[in-house]
């Protein structure tokens, strides 16, 4: 049995803070996974991940001790299914604006007589020939509240039975309100409505999350209420460490 430690932190009522994989590279993923981080977030939505390269990316963490959890590209029974059978711990759903979505992704992420995934995977068969009686409880299901509709419905959607928390994208809930994401941090509206998710979450007991812009956002994100944050992406690190040598440097 493999336990998925990230969300075992999270049902203790833990922060578990992970980082965002978007460069396509098994390598980093590899490498990422050694550092202690409680989960990493392999984006199949906006990175440069496909099947091969995610497939890639879950041989190389095996030896980490990072929960493997990846972004599905959009809310599709199929493409949700594939990535448990490689593996996944955990899924995250983009886009899931109401009940009937959050439905659909509860569904997919979980054996009958709880949901309707077909019985059979492929690189998961790692976990051993006892994979399919514990990897119903062990997946962590978090859908996306990024729209002003999602958090309208956000009881709603988190009361959803196989829902096991949420993921906040700041960036498209601004837009939805039509505000542009670099203001969204001051804006008076986008903070009532992560207040309104976090409170959802309190009302169903489910697990409130966050897409933080790095490590110090993330601190703060987590003593406002988030439990399952990004912290931060392979790219963002590569960039700032770039550019903080470019200081050091003389060249910026």
């Amino acid at each position: 049995m493999r336990v998925n430690t990230a969300k075992q932190k999270l049902l203790e009522g833990k922060a578990a803070f992970g980082y965002s994989l978007g460069l396509g590279s098994p390598l980093v993923a590899e490498a990422l996974s050694r550092t202690g981080i409680d989960f990493l977030q392999i984006d199949n939505q906006h990175g440069s991940y496909g099947p091969e390269s995610t497939l890639a990316a879950l041989i190389a963490m095996e030896g980490g001790s990072a929960t493997p959890i990846a972004r599905v590209a959009r809310n599709d029974y199929t493409l949700i299914g594939r990535l448990l059978d490689e593996g996944m711990l955990g899924i995250v759903v983009p886009m899931v604006h109401t009940v009937e979505d959050a439905k659909a992704a509860a569904a997919a992420c979980r054996f009958p007589p709880v949901g309707t995934r077909s019985w059979g995977w492929a690189h998961a068969s790692i976990y051993g020939a006892d994979y399919p009686d514990w990897i119903n409880d062990q997946i962590f299901l978090a859908v996306q509240i990024e729209s002003v509709q999602a958090v309208e419905n956000a009881e709603a959607i988190m009361a959803v039975p196989g829902v096991d928390g949420c993921w906040v994208g700041p960036a498209d809930l601004a837009l939805s309100m039509g505000i542009h994401p670099r203001d969204a941090a001051n804006h008076e509206g986008h903070q009532r409505a992560l207040e309104r998710v976090i409170q959802a979450c309190r009302n169903t007991g489910k697990i409130p999350g966050f897409a933080a812009a790095g490590p110090e956002d993330a601190v703060r994100r987590a003593q406002q209420g988030f439990r399952y944050v990004t912290s931060g992406s392979d790219v963002g690190f590569l960039l700032s460490g770039a550019r903080a040598g470019l200081k050091t440097l003389g060249l910026a």
